[in-house]
């Protein structure tokens, strides 16, 4: 049984507003390393309309590296954002979509080279779903190798987490729907991302404890991605997606609506405090109230320029994170022209100012030097704020997940298109 019960003291002159569990509604948990974000929003195959907003701030040993350290304490802190949303929603959403970040998440996008026996028959989706399920049989296999041995376990187990299709090729030729083609060689890029089972087992657990039931868990970049291309599976839209949380900065390129990696790496927002911290003599707590304040005008001169140094110390090597992660996209010939930015690391000016000004895109396959922003709540296709609690940039995860939710228990948009018809071979 579970020790949460998400029940608040209802006091003599207040109603207690929440009505029973809803099939209706969807819940979205973007459980960070600072924050946990909790998002209600009713269930629709048009737009999403959230309903209900909450946040708590995380213990500083719940989280390690994007990854729950402490299934109680994280249980905890959603409870409290839980109860938030649902107050504010005046019901109590069932269904819950998680997201999962750190760097032994491998999001990468893997082909196969798949040779018919005969060419002069039409490709079917039977065929097609054989295909993508040797394709996601290679990457998983590849996945486990390199959690095996960044983690010195050969035994290491991992899952399945997101599937995407990026491109497709008969015989050489690139073609936007291969039913009824003929050919003999199928080339099939297909992005996936595996997490480590011990991973998917605490957010079980979590979920468990909260009386939750889990639709899905999914890759935190790939869900921004999804923010960014909403329901239309038809998106040619292109750039690289930073989500800086507290803990890790997860990395995305999207190319012509197609997810062509994500990648992550364990320098976020609190490496900056830390840095401040020692710097100045501060406890964390203090450190992370002045990092707020960089931009303060009433700051002392003295103080000013201790905390920029620490600032631009600790930035230097998490560009270099940027750097090493954007060169892993090997099979990317150009980098997109722009980089859009979310989370709440990305709140510290100095960050977009320095992708925005430095010269660090020149030795990557960038064609100019990139347009960086942060992501506007308008730039979140099909997800609608019904509430008067304004979000921004710090709820583009949340909101993501809403979407990945939603494709999962409804499907992807209403189109008959192929991307269509594959998004669902991709789930099965």
């Amino acid at each position: 049984m579970s020790i949460f019960s998400r029940k608040k003291p209802v006091e003599d002159d207040e109603v207690a507003p929440l009505k029973n569990n809803s099939d209706d509604y969807l819940l979205a948990l973007d459980i960070g390393t600072e924050y946990v974000k909790a998002l209600i929003a009713k269930k629709s195959k048009g737009d999403i309309h959230i309903v209900g907003v909450g946040k708590a701030h995380e213990a500083p040993t719940n989280m390690y590296s994007g990854a729950i350290a402490d299934i109680q304490g994280v249980a905890k802190t959603c409870e409290e954002a839980l109860i938030k949303a649902e107050e504010m929603a005046e019901v109590r959403a069932k269904e819950v979509v998680v997201g999962i970040a750190g760097e032994l998440i491998k999001g990468n996008t893997a082909s196969i080279k798949y040779r018919r026996n005969d060419a002069s028959k039409p490709i079917t989706e039977d065929e097609m779903a054989n295909i993508i399920k040797k394709v996601q049989q290679k990457a998983g296999e590849k996945a486990r190798r390199e959690v095996a041995i960044e983690t010195n376990n050969p035994d290491v187990d991992v899952r399945l987490i997101n599937s995407a299709l990026v491109s497709l090729r008969i015989d050489g030729y690139k073609v936007s729907n291969p039913i009824g083609f003929k050919g003999k060689e199928v080339v099939v890029q297909i992005y996936t991302a595996f997490a480590p089972l011990v991973h998917i087992s605490a957010i079980e657990k979590v979920c468990d404890e909260l009386q939750l039931d889990l639709v899905t868990v999914a890759v935190e970049p790939f869900a921004v991605c999804r923010a960014c291309l909403g329901e239309d599976v038809e998106s040619n839209f292109s750039g690289i997606v930073m989500d800086i949380g507290g803990g890790t900065t997860d990395i995305a390129i999207v190319d012509d609506g197609g997810v062509d990696g994500t990648k992550m790496f364990s320098i976020g927002g609190r490496s900056f405090t830390h840095q401040i911290a020692n710097r100045l003599g501060l406890t964390f707590d203090d450190a992370e109230k002045l990092k707020l304040l960089s931009e303060d005008p009433k700051m002392k001169p003295e103080i000013r320029k201790k905390l920029e140094a620490a600032i631009d110390r600790n930035l230097d090597v998490w560009q270099s994170g940027v750097e090493l992660a954007l060169e892993e996209f090997d099979q990317v010939d150009t980098m997109p022209g722009q980089i859009l930015l979310c989370g709440g690391g990305a709140s510290l000016s100095q960050i977009p100012e320095t992708l925005a000004t430095g010269d660090w895109y020149k030795d990557l396959p960038f064609a100019r030097r990139p347009i960086v922003r942060l992501i506007e709540i308008d730039d979140v296709v099909g997800v609608v704020n019904d509430t008067d609690r304004e979000l921004d940039h710090t709820f583009v995860t949340a909101m993501g997940l809403l979407r990945v939710g939603i494709d999962t228990l409804i499907g992807v948009g209403n189109s008959n298109g192929i991307k269509a018809k594959l998004a669902r071979l991709l789930k099965n």
